[in-house]
């Protein structure tokens, strides 16, 4: 009974994940969810076969998207010894470039606010009260930046040093 509640559980998150990769990610139905499948399988690994059972599709739209997500690096595979199957598992390089990205991005943002707000700065030394510029969200949304950049920063060593 256990073993059908885990599955159910991980058949709900499968969706629910494959749902929230086909719009962040911009993946395809059945990719969006080859990938939430793979991830949720953890370091085990998945393969072609249990993919083509456990997603109820075609085998040649498995291979497809699986060549596809290989394409795109977010896949790899591993074998074992005196085992033909590849056992698919989510490539980790492909974590660290997503947070390399997002690290670059929340950067570039906060740097863009500073200069806005410097702006302002000068601009309220030569403007009325009644018409000066309020600074305070700019003063917050950097120093949330900067928060979720060291944070963001430390899972992504965390990542590279294999503690995750």
């Amino acid at each position: 009974m256990m073993k059908e509640t885990a599955e159910k559980k991980k058949c709900e998150l499968v969706e629910k994940l494959g749902i929230h990769l086909e719009i962040k990610e911009q993946m395809a139905p059945v990719a969006a969810r080859i990938f939430s499948y793979i991830i949720l399988k953890g370091k085990q690994g998945t393969t072609f076969e249990e993919l083509v059972s456990k997603l109820c599709a075609s085998k040649s739209t498995i291979s497809t998207h699986l060549n596809h997500l290989q394409d795109l690096k977010k896949i790899n595979y591993f074998t074992k010894t005196g085992d033909r199957k590849k056992y698919f598992i989510v490539n980790k390089d492909t974590m660290i470039q997503g947070i390399t990205t997002l690290i670059e991005q929340w950067k570039s943002e906060k740097e863009l606010h500073a200069d806005i707000l410097a702006y302002k700065k000068e601009m309220n030394e030569t403007l009325d009260s009644e018409n000066k510029f309020e600074l305070d969200f700019h003063e917050s949304f950097i120093e949330f930046l900067q928060g979720a950049i060291m944070s963001i920063s430390k899972l992504r060593e965390n990542i590279i040093n294999n503690k995750y």
